[in-house]
């Protein structure tokens, strides 16, 4: 194999998924923000009883409508006003824009017992009012936005910079805003659950996306791509049932993205998934219809000779895992879940059998992984154990930056 694609494959095998281009910005001076806190407290929006009033747009349009200036986000009278909602409830902010200001102000008694569930209907429906206004007034998607552009087409340019993580919410949102669940990506669905607009349906269907959302998925999805210059991704394997793919076109993919594209070929052919962590990336798109009869599957010469590819790239990147050690640079920007999979793939490598049932789900269908009863840690090599505590380390500390997401 070429260097080229050696060292691609090893940077793909850390998930790196890419980047993250943070714009350089200050942080807006103290006194600043102290003024801008000062003259928003001075508007009294906290003596509103919330739970029996119900504003308007027209109560909330002069919020932020002050000429916008470099510091305009960090001091957002429409995030200001949220946090007074949720905060004459007690609840505490991650976000330090809010938190800050209501730690300033003498009503607020922060309740660390606070759930949704104490809120009510019109507490839910001056929320709704004051964070649809935010998504609309924003230079650029975020998640916890998506609701807005339920029936708006995302502009490109509204499409910009974002974590790993933050991807994957504003991806994931569009579905849960309709209701499904994300068991089996516990952090994301830990993350919904704590959103108060989300209702989780046991009969959610795809099928419930509009043309739109469908539109806006895609259109999230060739952003996060083009940023991490990608050649191909899930979704685009329809060009490649009749022609051949190579290695530099699979390039900068990670172990699980390789997997999706590999199993594409076989869901564009009619297959029906048993695993949810494979379905739910097909079952959204208007191609993807199961067969009845799963006996008439059939991949061609082309798709089997591609499908082969892959299965050797993902071979020959699992070996590094064991063999070459990851730098903790090589993991910025990943969000847990991606983490926790490379993490415990190490082990799964060497047949442990995982008490976890999604883990030991997750890797029972990757055709690599052989139990093993007899497994114990002794059999992990020097490179394996130092991988091991610096993805644990990168774990722990995206646990931390993803609970900043207030969503």
């Amino acid at each position: 194999m070429k260097n080229a694609l050696r060292s691609a494959a090893f940077l793909a095998v850390v998930w790196l998924l890419f980047a993250p281009l943070v714009q350089a910005q200050e942080t807006p001076p103290d006194d600043y923000v102290l003024e801008r806190w000062k003259k928003f407290a001075a508007q009294k929006w906290h003596e509103t009883d919330f739970s029996k009033t119900v504003l308007t747009k027209d109560r909330i349009s002069g919020l932020d409508k002050e000429e916008p200036d470099e510091f305009q986000e960090e001091v957002s009278e429409l995030a200001l006003l949220r946090g007074v909602i949720f905060g004459k409830r007690g609840r505490i902010f991650k976000d330090r824009r809010i938190q800050g200001f209501l730690e300033r102000q003498p009503w607020y008694k922060p309740n660390a017992e606070f759930t949704n569930a104490v809120l009510t209907a019109n507490e839910k429906k001056n929320l709704d009012l004051v964070r649809l206004r935010e998504a609309e007034k924003r230079s650029y998607v975020a998640p916890g936005d998506l609701r807005y552009w339920t029936d708006r087409k995302i502009p490109e340019d509204k499409l910009v910079y974002a974590t790993a993580a933050e991807w994957r919410i504003m991806l994931a949102e569009v579905e849960a805003i309709h209701g499904r669940r994300f068991d089996n990506e516990p952090w994301l669905q830990k993350y919904f659950e704590e959103r108060y607009w989300y209702e989780p349906k046991a009969d959610y269907s795809p099928d419930s996306l509009n043309v739109i959302e469908r539109s806006n998925l895609e259109a999230i999805l060739a952003r996060r791509n083009e940023e991490r210059k990608i050649a191909v991704w899930v979704g685009d394997m329809d060009k490649f049932q009749t022609s051949p793919l190579t290695e530099e076109l699979l390039e900068g993919l990670t172990l699980s993205e390789l997997r999706l594209i590999r199993n594409e070929f076989f869901a564009r052919n009619g297959y029906r998934f048993a695993f949810p962590g494979i379905a739910q990336h097909f079952e959204w798109r208007e191609w993807y219809t199961p067969l009845e009869d799963q006996s008439k599957v059939k991949l061609n010469e082309i798709e089997e000779q591609n499908v082969k590819l892959i299965e050797r790239i993902e071979k020959q990147m699992r070996e590094r895992l064991a063999t070459e050690a990851i730098k903790p640079e090589m993991l910025d920007g990943l969000f847990v879940e991606d983490l926790r999979i490379l993490r415990n793939e190490i082990y799964a490598r060497r047949g442990r059998i995982f008490k976890d049932e999604y883990l030991q789900g997750y890797f029972e269908t990757q055709s690599w992984y052989k139990p093993d009863p007899e497994f114990k840690d002794e059999m992990l090599g020097e490179a394996e154990l130092t991988n091991l505590a610096v993805i644990k380390e990168a774990e722990e500390l995206a646990m931390s930056r993803f609970d900043a997401f207030e969503g």
